[in-house]
């Protein structure tokens, strides 16, 4: 049995699944997901517990039990406590601001950067005097709100001399030594 697969999922009161034809919906107070599940996978709800099983032993279900577990319990989480992202913005001149659902990232290009974010994912940006940057993402879905930062972070990765770019808070960037003084 696959470890992640056979662990039931807790169902929070005020969250509802729903199963109609390999197809899941997940209401709850922050929103609503759908996901389609491969019709070998077998969902059931007991009580307060969703269970997911598989119909035999072969490679493609057993990769499949623990994914779509996974799946359906980020969507359970999402949607009862929902799930943030919290980025910084690291070097000299380098701001962020929010407009609504509008992202305006100043990263030292020669042009200002507009992202607009899906009515799904909310963003606010902070600037303090003397700190950094922050950028702060919440969402129900997990599998977007990744996606939305790992855009944000390709438009100036963290360099490894300076330290420069866009990283996740309390991310560690592995630091490079720069030229040493040539030997006279």
């Amino acid at each position: 049995m696959s470890r992640i697969g056979k662990l039931p999922i807790e169902i929070p009161a005020g969250v509802t699944i729903d199963i109609k034809d390999n197809f899941v919906t997940v209401k709850g107070p922050k929103g609503e997901l759908k996901q389609s599940v491969n019709p070998n996978i077998k969902l059931e709800i007991e009580g307060n517990e969703l269970k997911v099983s598989r119909p035999d032993d072969s490679k493609e279900s057993r990769a499949q039990h623990g994914l779509y577990r996974a799946l359906l319990n980020n969507m359970v989480v999402g949607v009862s406590t929902g799930f943030k992202k919290e980025m910084e913005i690291v070097g000299v001149g380098y701001r962020a601001t929010s407009n609504g659902q509008v992202l305006e990232l100043n990263l030292g290009y020669s042009h200002v950067i507009y992202m607009k974010m899906p009515p799904e994912v909310k963003v606010e940006a902070k600037s303090e005097r003397n700190k950094n940057p922050l950028i702060t993402l919440e969402s129900a879905d997990k599998q977007l709100l990744g996606q939305i930062c790992a855009k944000i972070r390709s438009f100036r990765k963290p360099e490894p001399y300076k330290g420069k770019g866009i990283k996740f808070v309390g991310e560690v960037i592995r630091r490079k030594s720069g030229k040493t003084a040539a030997a006279k």
